[in-house]
């Protein structure tokens, strides 16, 4: 039967939950307080990265952590007036930096990203969002073996989720493989079968732009609350304004925690500030996204730019871009690639939904008949979008998914009851 969805959030994952569904015949409306792909869907790295299913918790992080933060030359920021306030969330966090929880967190994951290219290949077909996708390498650069040997635990999780990859080493073959990489680096794992989006802010207003001339309608506001009676949801409320719904799919990203406590899904959600830096016009580009991994940072080809994404900040959503991670991302690439020139510099600062536990929140809210979530993908919210959003479609069609939706159930977080709640303020 033909429904009637309200998708809150038009970034990945709101775009592509919208497409699936109107593929599945039901009737759409897109309501986002800023415009399709304005937030995090615009300033990613733009990599199909299948194979990141290893979240930021490894083991050993509680006993790295305190030394990155205080270094500049380390990937990890914290704006300190803040820490008080991102410590009971920054506690949980933490709690699952060890080897059992990150297995456990990876076996999750890999059920989202694994199928990347072919999941951005299968949403964009047809549109014009199409050409925005391009299969290539995903490359993990190392100063040496050595380095890259630090990482095993991680690799090994990759390995035992099916990704193999080529090991490159000495500064001859790595030079071989991309000339623009310098001394620095004399070790590279390779990955194939991944892919990258070459503008992934107009990619995304593509597929949203394709649902509204496939009859989606685009609201532009801020949803307030859901509207509720006899234990189901009815609408939402934007505005001044009702829009009444079958079905509700909250999907604003970091700003999607508010209206989730209003449900009674009680999130330990903070933003995990992310970085960019898009050098245009390059003398050269790199032939494939580069993950420089003593950085944390990505350089990926774009069209007209070399787009360097990473860097973790935790300072909340009100307080403005910190200066030190735009330098550090300037000396790494540096570093990685000397040779490397350009005739103009632009800068970016966003917000990953991160919750504590490192997995997004993808199904129904407990107790509440068709309102349903899809949010909190930290750093990988592009490579899990397209997934997301058919698996949200196929859970409102009452279809069961081929893999375990388990790990993303909202009701880990559910308070037992679905009472109206005064909506809080995000900061």
């Amino acid at each position: 039967m033909a429904e009637h969805v309200i998708v809150v959030g038009a970034g990945i994952v709101g775009a592509a939950t919208a497409i699936w569904l109107q593929r599945a015949g039901h009737r759409v409306t897109l309501v986002d307080r800023l415009g399709p792909g304005e937030g995090t869907s615009y300033g990613n790295a733009g990599v199909l990265a299948s194979c990141s299913m290893v979240p930021v918790t490894g083991p050993g992080l509680i006993k790295k952590a305190p030394k990155m933060a205080l270094d500049p030359n380390q990937p990890l920021f914290v704006k300190w007036g803040y820490l008080p306030r991102l410590m009971p969330w920054l506690i949980k966090y933490l709690s699952h930096a060890n080897a059992a929880d990150t297995r456990r967190i990876a076996e999750g994951l890999a059920g989202i990203v694994g199928d990347s290219l072919e999941e951005h290949e299968a949403l964009a077909q047809g549109t014009p969002a199409a050409r925005y996708v391009t299969p290539s390498d995903y490359t993990f650069a190392y100063r040496d073996r050595a380095a890259y040997e630090g990482d095993a635990f991680a690799w090994s999780l990759r390995r035992a989720h099916g990704f193999e990859w080529r090991e490159i080493e000495g500064t001859e073959a790595v030079s071989e493989y991309d000339p623009l990489l310098g001394p620095d680096v004399k070790f590279l794992a390779a990955l194939d079968r991944h892919g990258h989006i070459k503008d992934p802010g107009a990619y995304v207003k593509a597929l949203a732009e394709h649902a509204i001339s496939e009859g989606a309608r685009f609201v532009k506001g801020e949803v307030s609350d859901l509207v509720r009676a006899d234990g189901a949801v009815t609408g939402v409320r934007v505005g001044g304004e009702t829009l009444a719904a079958d079905k509700v799919v909250i999907a604003t990203g970091v700003w999607s925690g508010p209206l989730a406590k209003a449900l009674g899904v009680n999130v330990p959600l903070e933003s995990e500030r992310g970085y960019h830096m898009e050098l245009f016009e390059p003398s050269q580009m790199p032939r494939h996204p580069l993950m420089v991994a003593a950085g944390k940072f990505v350089a990926t080809p774009m069209e007209g730019r070399v787009r360097l994404a990473g860097i973790v900040e935790f300072g909340g959503l009100e307080a403005g871009p910190s200066e030190a991670p735009f330098r550090l991302l300037e000396r790494s690439i540096k570093a990685a690639m000397p040779g490397l020139t350009w005739h103009e510099t632009s800068k970016w600062q966003g917000h990953r939904p991160a919750p504590a536990d490192s997995l997004p929140l993808i199904g129904e809210v407990p107790g509440l008949k068709g309102a349903f979530m899809g949010f909190g993908h930290h750093h990988i919210g592009l490579t899990a979008g397209p997934r997301t959003g058919r698996l949200l479609a196929q859970l409102m069609a009452g279809q069961k998914p081929n893999i375990d939706m388990s790990p993303f159930a909202p009701a880990r977080f559910a308070s037992g009851h679905n009472a109206p709640q005064k909506l809080e303020k995000t900061g």
